[in-house]
């Protein structure tokens, strides 16, 4: 019943005061949730394919570059390919204002120029300092 009540409260509060704030406090008992607004990006197979081995490692070189530059400015936070391939090829966090942000910088990645990757981004509410081990 908690997490009924604690769901319903998260509702409200993202369509009440989310709009235009990145981070929201609530406490339940002596517990204190802060929830932060990111960037979730889904990068999916684009339509020009690499026409030989050595072609498609240097784009994976020039786009692993990329995300390296972004993860060191702060701004990239969580980035990994899907196992298996297919048409989702991988995902990135941003831990930027807007979505339009994080489209801005990730299309300058050589494989979203290309059309090898597009990109499909919306906003994903987290636990402020969550961090994957």
């Amino acid at each position: 019943m908690k997490l009924v009540f604690a769901f319903l409260f998260l509702t409200i509060a993202f369509s009440v005061s989310a709009q235009d704030q990145r981070e929201f406090s609530y406490t339940e008992g002596d517990t204190t949730y802060t929830m932060k607004r990111y960037v979730f990006m889904l990068l999916e197979s684009g339509t020009t394919k690499s026409k030989d081995s050595t072609e498609a490692t240097h784009f994976q070189e020039m786009h692993l570059a990329h995300l390296n530059k972004l993860a060191e400015s702060g701004k990239l936070i969580v980035a990994g390919p899907f196992e298996g391939g297919g048409e989702h090829r991988g995902l990135l966090i941003f831990d930027v204002e807007t979505v339009e942000d994080a489209l801005k910088l990730e299309g300058e990645d050589p494989s979203v120029k290309t059309n090898r990757l597009k990109m499909n981004a919306f906003y994903w509410w987290g636990a402020k300092g969550t961090i994957i081990k």
